[in-house]
């Protein structure tokens, strides 16, 4: 599974998502098994992620939209 750095652009996760398939065959090759499912991408990426190679992808964005955002207060003495 990866996660590459945040963009803005999801051309930018293409490099990352194409060395985890490499590290993955290699791995394959060394184990002389093959490792069916690689997980990466997003629902900002996930285009890129199959073209790449992803069997596993998380869209939790796409489907449920934008999550709330929710302030904690910090206890006293660690603000």
């Amino acid at each position: 599974m990866t996660v590459p750095p945040w963009s803005p652009d999801a051309e930018d996760s293409r490099a990352h998502f194409r060395r985890l398939r490499e590290l993955k065959q290699n791995c394959g090759e060394i184990l002389g098994a093959p490792l069916p499912h690689l997980s990466m991408g997003m629902s900002g990426d996930f285009e890129i992620a199959i073209e790449e190679g992803a069997t596993i992808i998380r869209v939790g964005t796409a489907l449920f939209g934008l999550r709330a955002k929710v302030k904690t207060k910090l206890p006293a003495d660690l603000d």
